[in-house]
């Protein structure tokens, strides 16, 4: 039988590889999101300005690079990727990616693989996802009345979202409906989606709107902090805290009348910073530490600097010392400008 000696700074180089990654609270770094693009086929309201100027697509780092990346990550400890947008699905071959890394997902190194999408595309690609290892998505959809959803979206075909959300369960892909809970817009529906999300077997998760990149309109007219909607709820509903995780920042109540799960997304009213354990990564090699802090790594540098890793493992390694305890989001009138001038799609959402 053969045997492999390895040296003494070979076994290191082995263990460091291996090491998790932990920030200056103690909180391992076991989640990447990645922003395959800024690219959307929509213009959400709360999101995006309807006439957005998009990055040049010679910024944009290959798939092969972010392919490399993500490994890179995955062989550090990161444990759950998720791919967004923009909308993820409308980059151009982007099932290379996910072909790539959903072998990661096949040979036990990442645990799971998914994806945050708004619907559009799902018709075409739910299948593969499932194929490739893709076990649970998140789709974003605020309301379920097709003209408000053409209000909102500016763009988008609510017919298109269902056929996606059909074709994602009958693919056997768990999916989880995210909707941002605006005053004035659906918050008095958001009972009625909550009913229609949990009659499919979904989860329905709301999310605080939070000041990131200039829009067309002004936040603070639909901003609705989460506590004030789960006192509505509990006027229809029987609420209780569970302990259950997907990973993510939402934190979950059991609806007793319905059987299902309904998750909050809290940035503005209850940060949820002290449990944080992802950093994001933009479609140009940047990294985020914070979603709602500016200070960022550059790392398509060290990427095309060495067809080796070593140089990209020291810069995220000095990266994650740099991650912040948390972030401050503000949202009221007497203040114009949003907190982060980045918009949403360029981090991934």
């Amino acid at each position: 039988m053969n045997t492999v000696t390895i040296d003494q700074a070979g076994a290191q180089k082995l263990i460091d590889a291996k090491a998790p990654m932990i920030d200056p609270f103690g909180r391992a770094v076991t989640y990447l999101r990645v922003s395959v693009t800024d690219r959307c086929d929509f213009r959400c309201t709360y999101c995006m300005a309807e006439n957005m100027t998009f990055l040049p697509k010679k910024d944009l780092l290959t798939l092969e690079e972010l392919n490399r990346l993500c490994s890179a990550f995955i062989a550090k400890g990161v444990r759950k990727l998720r791919l967004t947008g923009g909308e993820p699905l409308v980059r151009k071959n982007i099932m290379f990616l996910v072909r790539e890394l959903g072998k990661h997902v096949h040979s036990s190194t990442l645990d799971e693989l998914t994806l945050t999408t708004n619907g559009s595309q799902l018709s075409r690609f739910a299948s593969e996802l499932a194929d490739c290892g893709v076990r649970r998505i998140n789709v974003s959809l605020d309301t379920l009345n097709a003209d408000k959803f053409k209000q909102i979206t500016r763009w988008g075909e609510f017919s298109k979202v269902m056929e996606g959300i059909d074709a994602a369960q009958a693919a056997g892909i768990h999916v989880k409906i995210n909707a941002v809970a605006l005053k004035g817009f659906n918050d008095a529906e958001i009972p009625d989606m909550l009913r229609w999300a949990h009659g499919r077997g979904m989860d329905l998760t709301l999310i605080e709107t939070m000041p990131m990149g200039e829009i067309d309109e002004d936040r603070t007219d639909h901003y609705m902090p989460l506590s004030e909607m789960r006192d509505r709820l509990a006027r229809e509903f029987t609420l209780s805290d569970i302990a259950y995780k997907t990973g993510g920042p939402a934190r979950y109540l059991s609806v007793t009348e319905t059987g299902g799960r309904l998750g909050l997304i809290t940035p503005m009213t209850h940060n949820f910073c002290e449990s944080c354990n992802r950093v994001r990564l933009t479609c140009t090699g940047t990294l985020y530490m914070c979603l709602g802090q500016n200070d960022a790594a550059d790392l398509r540098t060290p990427l095309r600097a060495s067809d080796d890793d070593a140089y990209l493992s020291r810069v995220i390694d000095e990266a994650i010392t740099r991650k912040p305890k948390g972030h401050d989001f503000i949202i009221d009138r007497t203040r114009n400008k949003p907190a982060v001038a980045r918009h949403m799609s360029v981090t991934g959402g």
